[in-house]
């Protein structure tokens, strides 16, 4: 019997090892449903903000954030496109939010914007 590289052992061991995933178009593990991590992911995705812009033409919104955390994104005003045009009849400038940014298609997209009260 022939010496078979460490490495690939190595390799086939982990990957038979590894938990298998239904993975979404963008590779994050799909929770296919489970209405417990939804509601978990509900409050602890929404990042703080404030409205420096709303360009409703271009579909976008400049937001000075801080930490968004499920990007693992520093704060920092930034320009962002929005999933749904409807969104930015919700805030004007001036506003401070919650929001949910996620990644799509190589862009960073607001999902969900919540004036503060």
């Amino acid at each position: 019997m022939k010496n078979l590289n460490p490495t690939v052992i190595i390799c086939a061991l982990l990957i038979g090892a590894s938990p298998s995933y239904a993975a979404s178009p963008e590779g994050a593990p799909s929770t296919m449903g489970d209405s417990t991590n939804e509601a978990a992911t509900d409050a602890s995705d929404m990042a703080e903000g404030e409205v420096r812009k709303v360009d409703v033409e271009n579909q976008k919104i400049t937001i000075r954030h801080g930490t968004i955390k499920n990007l693992d994104m520093p704060g920092m005003t930034m320009v962002f496109q929005v999933m749904d045009p409807a969104m930015l009849g919700k805030v004007k400038a001036g506003d401070k939010i919650r929001f949910r940014a996620e990644k799509a298609n190589g862009a960073i997209v607001v999902t969900d914007i919540q004036p503060e009260k």
